[in-house]
């Protein structure tokens, strides 16, 4: 016994930290990883769902908040693009003479139609004045029918088509003829199934002789053109808005549609307006009292108005995703307390600091990416069902989805990594004695 005891005092003895045991670990391959933290996903999975379900509302909500925008963006291009093809806009409003002037002025008048018809690049010009008039047939009467005075380029400048008869022309326009031409529906409404053409209505106390029908086409940027009955504009300031002293400052218009050529250069045509409107009305072109607009420049004006909505909508969905990211970082903080026994046993067979948190880690990606994906699908679902039962018109923007997609993934990281630091921190002492 004595020799035994003398050969075991001669092994050299070996310290604990001496001891390399990295030669012995293999480390996690992040395959496994992800399958653990599945498992661990799915060890409950109506409280992974409840978790989930914050990305999942916050995801479609930017989807469908976006796509709800990006429609009435659209919805708003169409119906100015509706009102005719390469317009420009002229608008005028009511300038204050002098001291000495005797009250107000018209800015925009009928005879400034005739200053832009020879600029070079001006295909058409078209000018309307409305007024509310009873309109009478053998058949109907009518109420508060649009009477629109214009010039025989709009069906041109505005793309009106006529589906039966013309359109009145430029002799007529000057006679102050007693024409008119019906939208389809007041054409409908007047004469039923009967032919209109030829057939007299008595607007106010003026009869008018029916001479085309114009296609259906709708409502446009508000204006419901089938309910409409067009007539000279001459016409119209003589009978039916008869002005003052139309004699001494002219018949005062509220716009002036002006059709350009396709190869006209826009911003040079709209100079040239604006040099003639200035020398007709004697002050300088920063001085006119009106606005010259194309139709791109609305857009783009619209489109800035409509862009700010759909930011704003965007950031409150946002905060959404903010909640449900939250919740995912509270279930993982109670989820590492549920399992810290399973964390204690897991470092003490070899597994790192880095192994646990990079499995907590990924258990809370997984939850936002799900999640994420069942929010994408929710949120195009709900876009196309809304455009399909409402009046609002819906356009799914494949930027939103990335970027709700992208920002689920960022709030499962962001959140996920404190509950998944506290894991890897955990004593394995502690955590093995953990009850």
């Amino acid at each position: 016994m004595s020799e035994l005891n003398d050969e075991i005092s001669t092994v050299p003895a070996v310290a604990v930290d001496e001891i390399d045991l990295s030669e012995s670990y293999t480390p996690i391959s992040p395959l496994e990883i992800a399958r653990i933290a599945w498992e661990g996903v799915m060890r409950n999975k109506i409280r992974s769902l409840l978790t989930m379900l914050g990305v999942i509302i916050g995801v479609a909500a930017v989807i469908i908040m976006v796509a709800i925008s990006a429609g009435t963006e659209a919805t708003i291009a169409d119906q100015i693009e509706g009102l005719g093809s390469n317009l420009v806009f002229i608008q005028g409003g009511i300038a204050r003479r002098g001291a000495g002037g005797g009250g107000d002025t018209p800015t925009l008048i009928y005879d400034d139609v005739a200053l832009l018809g020879g600029i070079t690049g001006v295909a058409g010009t078209a000018v309307e004045q409305t007024s509310a008039q009873t309109v009478k047939s053998e058949q109907a009467t009518l109420t508060e029918v649009s009477l629109v005075g214009t010039t025989p380029d709009f069906p041109s400048v505005r793309d009106v088509d006529l589906a039966q008869g013309r359109f009145f022309h430029q002799q007529e326009l000057d006679r102050k003829s007693k024409l008119a031409v019906l939208g389809h529906s007041a054409a409908v409404a007047l004469f039923g199934e009967s032919d209109p053409i030829g057939q007299s209505i008595t607007v106010g106390t003026t009869r008018l002789t029916i001479i085309g029908v114009a296609a259906e086409r709708g409502v446009v940027g508000n204006t419901d053109f089938d309910s409409l009955i067009y007539t000279p504009i001459t016409l119209l300031f003589d009978r039916f808005v008869p002005a003052q002293f139309a004699r001494v400052v002219g018949n005062r218009v509220r716009i002036i549609y002006v059709e350009l050529d396709e190869t006209a250069d826009m911003e040079h045509v709209i100079t040239q307006m604006q040099l003639r409107l200035a020398g007709a009305k004697d002050v300088a072109v920063e001085e006119l009292p009106f606005s010259i607009q194309s139709q791109n420049d609305i857009i783009e004006t619209q489109g800035a108005t409509t862009e700010a909505f759909r930011n704003l909508l965007a950031w409150v969905a946002g905060v959404s995703l903010l909640v449900g990211g939250i919740g995912i970082m509270n279930i993982m903080l109670v989820s590492v307390t549920e399992r810290t026994r399973e964390i204690g046993i897991r470092q003490s067979v070899g597994a790192t600091p880095n192994d646990i948190r990079l499995q907590f880690l990924t258990e809370a990606v997984l939850l936002s990416l799900v999640g994420g994906l069942l929010g994408v699908l929710t949120g195009v679902g709900g876009a196309i069902l809304f455009g399909e039962t409402s009046e609002m018109r819906t356009v799914i923007v494949p930027e939103s989805i990335l970027l709700a997609f992208g920002s689920a993934a960022a709030v499962g990281i962001f959140f996920g990594f404190f509950p998944a630091n506290i894991a890897a921190q955990l004593d394995p002492i502690d955590a093995l004695r953990h009850e």
